[in-house]
């Protein structure tokens, strides 16, 4: 819906009227002593309600609608006058009503002259009345104002108090006589094309869903969802479970809509209109930063925020092989990190290029979406870019990464043929290119790529990929013992030998390479879940249940004489 609070406020129709309504499921209405008029033929949802309200609500009433089933303010509207608002919440939505106060415009001299029609509004809101009508009293130009200068854009990880809600702080640009609605930020502004990431700077005082934020950071929880009719839901430790202090309290479409359109960069806000869901990162101070996703479902609005912490974890930390971390020395060829979503890839990829930049002197390039861990040089430089943000795609970043005379360069996603295709030159031309993919298991990442290519292709693409991997990396997690989770790292390094499976072929014989190849760094995903078994950091349930070869895994369990029980129960459970 493309009309705003002002140009409704300002319809001819609304001369001597009672009051306007807005409702969910009905079109704006004007009430006047005549009857009823519709403003427009579209009735409004919920969110359409929320979109025009939200400029013009005070940050004490934003907090108010929460809690309270009504809600009252003032709004003056230059050039339409000053107006009594009430919004009650209706089930799932809301009802607004605009009440004209003394200074609402004055109803036409002559009662009996027809209204001018709506064809002779102009786009500025103002109408030329009828001849019969007695005119209004022009008012006096208003002088233009001295536009006040931008401020400059912000090194990442500064808090800029001005810039709310992902805007651009207020400047004066000169007044208009029409009383047009308001300027939005410039197209070049910080907040759609800035040099940084797109973080949503926090506003002066908290936004409504920092509170939760805090809940999560507190209860260590790796996601959070918010979505219409249950309360906030956490996933601890792998499972989804209700934020503690919410049990029994449902948000419903107008909070989810509330909270989430509140956080949302301008930027984020027009492509959610476009396409009904949308990316961001969102900066929380320094506690940590959330990588957001927002969506539409039938229910309403939606948001899924995974915690990015601000501390980056390192290869030490994480355990990381000495053979995976030969990996961050090699010159060029292709290195994957794999495993389904939410296993921690980000996490990983993280640790090797922080290893990196601690120990080689080199320049790196980070194409991400959105960005996600933040590194600041050390020994090297980084520069991180952000499709849809600093590019338009990973395929258009990798290409122009080329000629800006990278050592190493990461691909946060390869999402499709020609980034896979550009990804696999690139390393063949002499950088090192580290990449992620959703396989589970790292022969299997083999073939998922050489099948993304026309079969015209393959042969083609195998010779390639047997020269540029060097190693794949998958990961699983598993729930520890005691809380937490914990990856199973299995780990493919290709040597001669699996290069030469990977050119004929056979890659099926892969996993077999890789059992009598341990001594060289290879591990497969069961002898990583039974490494995490016998030092009684997972039980043998989960870390079975994480198992691709089940079979081969119940053996190794037989073997080692561990606890094998659960088996029995499983049993009588699909029974």
């Amino acid at each position: 819906m493309s009309a705003t609070i002002e140009s409704l406020l300002k319809d001819p129709r609304m001369a001597g009227a009672d009051q306007l309504v807005l409702q969910a499921g009905k079109a704006p209405t004007v009430f006047n002593s005549s009857g009823a008029t519709e403003l427009t033929r579209s009735p409004m949802t919920p969110f359409d309600i929320y979109r025009l309200l939200q400029p013009h609500l005070p940050d004490d009433k934003k907090t108010a609608l929460m809690s309270q089933p009504t809600t009252n303010f003032r709004l003056n509207v230059n050039g339409a006058g000053t107006f009594d608002v009430s919004i009650t919440k209706e089930g799932g939505g809301m009802k607004v009503s605009f009440v004209p106060v003394g200074s609402a415009p004055a109803k036409p001299s002559t009662p009996s002259a027809p209204m001018p029609p709506p064809s002779a509004a102009r786009t500025s809101g103002t109408f030329t009345p009828a001849a019969s009508v007695t005119p209004p009293r022009p008012m006096p130009p208003i002088p233009p104002t001295r536009p006040v200068p931008r401020p400059p854009t912000p090194a990442s990880g500064m808090t800029v108090p001005e810039q709310v809600s992902g805007r651009q702080p207020a400047v004066n640009p000169p007044a208009s006589t029409t009383g047009s609605s308001p300027p939005v930020a410039p197209a070049h502004s910080p907040a759609t094309t800035g040099a940084g990431p797109a973080v949503h700077l926090r506003k002066r005082g908290p936004l409504e869903i920092d509170k939760l934020f805090e809940k999560q950071l507190e209860l260590k929880a790796s996601d959070m969802h918010i979505s219409a009719s249950v309360p906030p839901m956490l996933r601890l430790d792998g499972d989804m479970v209700v934020m503690p202090g919410y049990e029994g309290q449902p948000l419903t479409p107008a909070d989810t809509e509330r909270i989430l359109w509140e956080l949302m960069p301008d930027k984020n806000r027009e492509e959610f209109n476009r396409r009904h869901d949308t990316d961001f990162a969102y900066e929380f101070g320094d506690a940590a930063r959330f990588r957001c996703n927002i969506f539409m479902d039938r229910k309403g609005m939606g948001g899924v925020f995974r915690v990015i912490p601000s501390k980056i974890l390192t290869a030490e930390m994480l355990g990381l092989s000495k053979e995976i971390l030969k990996l961050c020395f090699l010159s060029k060829g292709l290195v994957l990190v794999t495993g389904p979503t939410g296993s921690g890839k980000s996490t990983t990829l993280c640790a090797l290029i922080d290893f990196i930049n601690r120990h080689r002197r080199d320049h790196i390039i980070t194409i991400e979406d959105p960005i996600e861990f933040v590194h600041e040089n050390k020994n090297c430089l980084i520069n991180q870019r952000e499709v849809h943000n600093h590019t338009d795609s990973f395929k258009d970043a990798l290409r122009a990464a080329l000629r800006e005379d990278p050592d190493i360069i990461l691909v946060g996603e390869m999402r499709d043929l020609e980034t896979i295709s550009i990804a696999i030159e690139t390393a063949e031309t002499g950088h090192l290119v580290f990449g992620t993919l959703h396989t589970s298991t790292a022969p299997s990442t083999v073939d998922r790529i050489i099948d993304q290519f026309p079969a015209d292709r393959q042969a083609q693409i195998r010779v390639m990929l047997s020269e540029s991997l060097k190693g794949v990396i998958a990961q699983t997690l598993c729930k520890k013992i005691g809380g937490g989770r914990v990856a199973a790292l299995e780990t493919l390094i290709c040597d001669t030998g699996i290069a030469n499976l990977i050119r004929e072929g056979k890659t099926f014989q892969i996993p077999s390479a890789m059992q009598t190849g341990k001594a060289k760094g290879n591990v497969t995903l069961n002898d990583a879940l039974l490494d995490h078994v016998k030092n009684k950091r997972v039980e043998p349930q989960e870390a079975y249940i994480k198992a691709v070869d089940k079979n081969g895994f119940e053996a190794l369990l037989k073997r080692h004489n561990l606890d094998v029980s659960f088996l029995t129960n499983l049993a009588n459970t699909n029974a």
